[in-house]
């Protein structure tokens, strides 16, 4: 047993019969839990999984947000995944080939574990069944939409629609002991007819029913500050998606469309290499109840170097 976990079990002994034991526990330091969204490296891990988490282990992550399509996704999501595999240059496969249960074991493995996944609409809405026994093995808690098909979002009125459906979604997913997630984009913050879309989306659904992830990127690309937006609404966000930005920019549009991420993409960065207050967004969310803190450099170059900076800027802050 290490000194400091002998300590602190000696100390958490001696108080346990006393009434100011929960308020210690309370206020006890927990460990760095840092994660990353496996999107920063899709064609690394198609091509060499082991290697590649291994890589992620060894640079010092703790929790992994996988994504799909999923043996058990809908066929939607998988014919537009085959669709686009080409341009990507790597197969769109959420357990790289495994089983749940071998995936899970290779994560135990490393050191890795994964409190949740990104899937899409169709898969939410008609195969949570699926989605929850994937849960199961894989220890997910938070099922998370990364967008919202650009057909569904063009009207004040589609967000209002689409709160609804994230309401019945969310109560779906809490049958199954699960908690619905949206991680916003850049669209729907700058005003359409006066109203912001991701408030509208925000303040229409149930709390205990959908829950956030915010992109601290997408979100300044968007135009907004993602400090006001965590104050604002305050134990709403319970999982963050951490990257820098080269230079403060918006989008050219409304943020709506692939023609206005393209133009982002290049200003990417490693945590502490660009122009967001990280330190202080992070400070914010620890203050709001954000649970979980995942590193995505989209399909990062270098990962190993790239990865690294965000690790150490990062590690001694989550």
């Amino acid at each position: 047993m290490k000194r400091r976990d002998f300590i602190l079990n000696t100390a958490v002994a001696s108080i346990s019969g006393s009434a100011a034991f929960s308020e210690v526990v309370k206020n006890l330091k927990t460990e760095n839990k840092l994660g990353i969204q496996l999107f920063s490296i899709p064609k690394l891990l198609s091509e060499d999984l082991i290697g590649g988490l291994n890589m992620l282990s060894n640079l010092g992550f703790k929790e992994i947000e996988t994504f799909g399509p999923f043996d058990f996704s809908h066929d939607n999501n998988k014919n537009s995944w085959k669709a686009a595999e080409k341009m990507l240059g790597f197969t769109g496969s959420g357990f790289y080939g495994k089983t749940p249960k071998d995936f899970a074991s290779i994560l135990k493995g490393f050191g890795l574990n994964s409190p949740g996944t990104h899937t899409d609409l169709d898969t939410l809405e008609h195969k949570m069944e699926a989605l929850a026994e994937a849960a199961q093995v894989l220890g997910w808690k938070y099922v998370t939409l990364p967008a919202i098909p650009e057909e569904r979002r063009k009207t004040i009125d589609d967000y209002k629609k689409m709160a609804d459906t994230f309401n019945k979604i969310g109560a779906n997913a809490k049958k199954y002991g699960l908690k619905l997630g949206y991680h916003n984009h850049g669209y729907g913050i700058k005003p359409m007819n006066g109203e912001i879309g991701l408030d509208i989306l925000i303040e229409n659904t149930d709390p205990k029913l959908l829950f956030l992830e915010m992109d601290v990127f997408w979100t300044a690309a968007g135009g907004a500050d993602p400090v006001s937006y965590l104050k604002k609404y305050p134990n709403r966000y319970k999982l963050l998606h951490l990257k820098d930005m080269k230079e403060k920019k918006t989008f050219s549009g409304d943020g709506g469309s692939m023609a206005d991420w393209m133009p982002m993409f290049p200003l990417m960065t490693s945590a502490g290499e660009g122009t967001l207050d990280l330190a202080n967004i992070v400070k914010t969310a620890k203050s709001i109840g954000v649970e979980h803190y995942f590193v995505e450099q989209d399909m990062v170059a270098s990962p190993k170097e790239a990865l690294g900076k965000s690790v150490s800027f990062l590690g001694n802050k989550i």
